[in-house]
């Protein structure tokens, strides 16, 4: 009996010594799929924040600034700028019928790669050219040579001055006479072939009606045509340049106070209409890569629309 009984305890002992390896085998592959999948989620990237929501600011409304402070020397080059898109059609109205137009680009001087692209639209311009930019004197060789037309662009005291900045070379209305109209004399000696002049700022200066006088006067002794800018409703220019006999002109229309070739486009139609009820018409812009694609543009739809364009001294009477 003694017997049996370590034989059953045996066989007892020897199968639960069987399970026992198996167990341990469960439970280390249960350890090793909760490892895995603890791994797994710990790779998981993040949610995305959303950023927080921007403040809505509401553009300014664009001012219009005729008068424009001294250009800056350096200037974006016009192979930088984009290409000039497809003209937009509420730019230019449909209206036809003949009409002068002059268009003066003034702040001329600063490269001659503004005048090459300028001159590359093939209708007249007349360009306006101040006397301290850097390129001024060869500027104004080049229009000539071309054909174009020239003027002095003269730097004259704003409202705001000495705040709002302009040349060195601009007169004040607090020199006396004789330094005016030496300052004067000394445009045409920088800027050569000038057939005309104009104020470049000059809203203070060109209410004064005997610093105005003083100015004319050498431009009447030189024998050429002044225009009045109109920086300031209250300019006295062209009024005084009449009453001295001069061969004078006014603006009507700036182009490019908003740099947007079809919001230049838009000037350029209110410019033509003005010429075709009128039979002409003065339109002034800058040389600003928008305004150059904006009459790249425009200006052969206008002239095959018929508007004739001219050189400012054919309008100067």
């Amino acid at each position: 009996m003694a017997k049996k009984g370590r034989a059953v305890n045996r066989r007892k002992s020897s199968s639960g010594g069987g399970r026992r390896p198996l167990f341990a085998l469960l439970a280390v592959a249960v350890l090793i799929g909760l490892t895995f999948l603890l791994l797994e989620w710990f790779k998981k990237p993040a949610p995305p924040v959303a950023p927080p929501p921007k403040p809505s600011v509401s553009a300014p409304k664009h001012m219009p600034l005729p008068e424009r402070a001294a250009p800056v020397q350096q200037k974006m080059s016009t192979a930088e700028a984009p290409p000039a898109p497809k003209p937009h059609p509420a730019a230019l109205p449909k209206a036809h019928g003949p009409g002068r137009l002059a268009i003066i680009i003034d702040d001329m001087g600063t490269n001659l790669q503004e005048l090459k692209t300028l001159q590359s639209i093939g209708q007249p311009l007349t360009y306006s050219v101040i006397p301290s930019l850097a390129h001024a004197k060869d500027v104004a060789e080049g229009a000539h040579a071309a054909g174009a037309q020239v003027m002095v662009h003269m730097p004259m005291e704003p409202e705001g001055y000495p705040k709002l900045k302009m040349e060195s070379v601009g007169v004040l209305l607090s020199m006396d006479d004789a330094e005016v109209a030496g300052r004067v004399r000394g445009y045409f000696r920088t800027v050569p072939h000038a057939v005309g002049a104009n104020n470049h700022m000059g809203s203070r200066f060109t209410q004064d009606a005997g610093k105005m006088r003083v100015v004319l006067q050498v431009l009447k002794e030189k024998g050429v045509f002044f225009v009045d800018s109109k920086t300031s409703p209250a300019s006295v220019g062209y009024r005084e340049a009449k009453a001295m006999g001069m061969k004078c002109a006014a603006r009507q229309v700036f182009l490019d106070n908003v740099q947007d070739e079809a919001a230049i486009g838009r000037q350029l139609a209110q410019a033509a209409a003005i010429a075709r009820k009128k039979g002409a018409a003065i339109a002034i812009c800058h040389p600003h890569p928008a305004t150059m694609r904006a009459l790249k543009l425009y200006m052969p739809e206008l002239a095959r629309s018929g508007i004739t364009f001219v050189h400012a001294s054919e309008l100067a009477s």
